[in-house]
């Protein structure tokens, strides 16, 4: 399911969504050359995060193939500026499109119920969980973990908790078609985070990651996120919103 927008008005342009957005864009096309294999391999290895580099549990000099004969060094030194400069590095179009896309679906309201600054540290601090969630999970980890979507997930959690009967319209595929469908918030995140739950089983049982998608940062930004909302939360927004007529509860089909 592909969230494309929800039946949550704001009342204050979000200006730091906006600005999260160009930034990552910004970033992807000035330092990542766009996708391009060289700026992207050395900014991935430059600037990602290496969990084993971070811990230490990869010896210093290790070379990790990043693509045709380019290869990433284990540096000596762990690195911990990296868990904040690969909150802003992705590793394909599709990824950054798929990262910006919730992003933008989701970010607007949680800014809007926190303003500007307590969302920028809120952002900040889901991604730093999701960070230490991943390394957590795979200490020894040669493979660099980059992506905005730990964060993300921690917005997304806190729009779990804060819009649970919001209705997000979602595109469904169903065979060669493709249907929408309005779903409440609640369902619509809790179907996402159950399935980065079952994605992230393996490693409990001790296997490695493959590099592929880190499922262990997204549940652990998701938790922080649900966790810490009421704290960055305005309580008169909160309050304004229970009298609120938003987010009738119908489901809807298209």
């Amino acid at each position: 399911m592909i969230p494309y927008r929800d039946e949550n008005p704001t009342i204050k342009t979000p200006v730091v969504t906006y600005a999260i957005v160009a930034l990552n864009v910004l970033v992807w096309i000035l330092v990542q050359g766009a996708g391009t294999m060289l700026p992207l391999a050395k900014s991935v290895c430059d600037l990602g995060l290496i969990p084993g580099e971070l811990t230490g549990r990869v010896a210093a000099g290790t070379l990790i193939q990043m693509g045709p004969r380019l290869f990433c060094r284990i540096a000596a030194a762990h690195h911990y500026e990296n868990v904040l400069t690969s909150m802003f590095l992705h590793g394909s179009w599709m990824h950054i499109i798929m990262n910006m896309w919730f992003f933008w679906i989701f970010g607007n309201n949680i800014e809007d119920s926190m303003g500007r600054m307590r969302f920028i540290v809120f952002y900040l601090l889901c991604g730093t969980a999701a960070a230490a969630a991943q390394v957590a999970m795979d200490p020894g980890s040669p493979v660099p973990v980059v992506g905005a979507s730990g964060a993300i997930s921690g917005v997304m959690g806190a729009y779990l908790v804060l819009y649970p009967r919001v209705r997000v319209y979602t595109l469904v595929p169903l065979g060669f078609f493709l249907t929408t469908i309005a779903l409440p918030a609640w369902v619509m995140l809790g179907y996402w985070i159950v399935l980065q739950f079952l994605g992230g089983l393996p490693q409990l049982g001790g296997a490695q990651s493959n590099g592929g998608v880190a499922f262990w940062a997204h549940i652990g930004g998701f938790v922080v996120g649900a966790a810490a909302i009421k704290l960055f939360a305005n309580p008169a927004y909160l309050a304004s919103r229970r009298q609120s007529p938003w987010a009738p509860q119908r489901l809807k089909w298209g």
